[in-house]
């Protein structure tokens, strides 16, 4: 099965103070992906569709994973007995863009508990959900002993660009990287939703079962929002980095997780707003 590519070919004019070329460009792809889940017993199996998001085709099972993941639906990947495409929806624009996770049989789940809505956008992963209560998830406190110095933290934004393929010939995707302490990088995801980068990560990680994630440093490559701390924590990330800003309520649970924080590491500076025992030297 040829899976979809993650860019997209077109032609466009480049103008250039008055001179006026047509040019071959290059665009991030941007597709909906439907997340069904079947489950129950075998002799009553159902299937529910639970999300769609807008990504970046490429890694949907371990955007699939993440997802579920981090949004309490599962808590390992041996809950889950396959991912597939699902190839027989009979439309041309749903190829390879609904896929169907299959829970065990013996996973109990209360599929009402999860039916908010999921509609999820490449700029906000929460819109739709119905209320404050709905949106935030039992995260445990993080535990971990790591220490990371500030000259390691510095170096990551570079590391993460060098390596942000897609990103190079479009300049339109979000990135989700794992470093070890010393600056060592472990596995990266480009999505033009953040979220998505992010879920990919931890579905990744998760399907090699090293989850938590307490040795290891985050870094995102835009701002910080409440979601993607919410996320980092369920995953029990101990340090997230961003290249931008955080919002109040992702500094808010990054203190009630225990999570260290850290904003604008950019240009030789870095901000930390909560967990600054984890800085080497501060």
């Amino acid at each position: 099965m040829t899976l979809k590519s993650p860019v997209q070919h077109i032609q466009i004019t480049k103008i250039i103070h008055y001179d006026v070329q047509s040019n071959p460009d290059l665009l991030a792809v941007e597709e909906p992906l439907e997340i069904r889940l079947e489950f129950g017993r075998l002799a009553e199996r159902q299937q529910r569709s639970l999300s769609v998001t807008m990504r970046t085709p490429g890694h949907d099972f371990e955007l699939a994973l993440g997802f579920l993941f981090t949004e309490g639906i599962v808590r390992s990947v041996q809950q889950i007995d396959t991912i597939k495409y699902c190839l027989s929806t009979g439309k041309q624009e749903e190829f390879e863009n609904v896929l169907r996770v299959e829970l065990k049989p013996e996973i109990q789940l209360d599929f009402e508990k999860f039916q908010r809505n999921f509609y999820t956008s490449s700029s906000c992963g929460v819109c739709g959900k119905s209320s404050i209560d709905s949106v935030k998830m039992q995260c445990n406190p993080i535990q971990s002993n790591i220490k990371i110095t500030s000259n390691s933290i510095h170096n990551l934004p570079q590391k993460l660009r060098e390596a942000q393929h897609v990103f190079e010939h479009t300049g339109g995707l979000h990135a989700s990287a794992l470093f070890r302490p010393d600056g060592e990088l472990i596995i990266l995801r480009e999505d033009v939703g953040r979220h998505n980068a992010l879920d990919k990560v931890i579905g990744a990680m998760l399907s090699k079962g090293e989850v938590p994630l307490s040795d290891y440093v985050l870094l995102v490559s835009g701002r910080t929002s409440f979601e993607l701390v919410q996320k980092a924590a369920m995953a029990g990330i101990p340090v997230m980095a961003a290249v931008g800003a955080p919002s109040s309520l992702a500094v808010e649970l990054a203190r009630e997780t225990g999570m260290t924080l850290l904003g604008f590491v950019r240009g030789g500076s870095l901000n930390v707003y909560c967990g600054e025992q984890r800085i080497s030297g501060v």
